[in-house]
């Protein structure tokens, strides 16, 4: 390839990458980021391209995520007791922790991943080992419903067009 052709091949690349950055909705001018669009207009500000590959990368790690909450709410639900008044299973936090730290370091952010999708209860914002130990932790959905769950979730990703 001479070089004539190797240029006019980087100046269409160049080309092609200011045509899809020309929608962006930030700009850099110098030292700072400009916002060129509102949040409020836009539904989709800040999301991924429908149908790209970033998508796909984050339905991926989606399921992926999903499936450690799985995992943890099994555990609970192996570990755990019935609570007397029928609200789910239980386990205290110190327990939890020693048992589910062999398997991963990130217990915390999955329980509070797990509170937000409605999956556990517990009390607090943040949970600290030793200081929280006895701190309740509710499974309120048993792990076959969010086995189908996730289940529902990999057949969306498989069906997804990538761009």
């Amino acid at each position: 390839m001479s070089i004539r052709n190797r240029i006019a091949d980087l100046q269409q690349k160049q080309g092609d990458h200011a045509s899809k950055t020309a929608s962006d909705k930030v700009s850099f001018t110098g030292r700072h980021y400009q916002n060129l669009g509102s949040r409020d207009a836009d539904p989709n500000y800040g999301r991924p391209i429908s149908g790209s590959r970033t998508e796909l990368r984050g339905k991926q790690a989606c399921v992926h995520v999903s499936g450690e909450i799985v995992e943890l709410c099994s555990i609970i639900h192996s570990m755990g007791t019935a609570q007397p008044d029928g609200s789910g299973v239980s386990v205290e936090f110190g327990p939890l922790f020693e048992t589910y730290t062999r398997i991963s370091n990130k217990l915390v952010g999955m329980l509070i991943r797990a509170r937000k999708q409605g999956l556990v209860a517990f009390e607090g914002e943040m949970l600290f080992q030793r200081r929280d130990d006895n701190v309740l932790i509710t499974l309120l959905k048993s792990p076959d419903e969010l086995l189908a769950e996730i289940e529902e979730q990999k057949l969306d990703l498989m069906n997804h067009p990538v761009k």
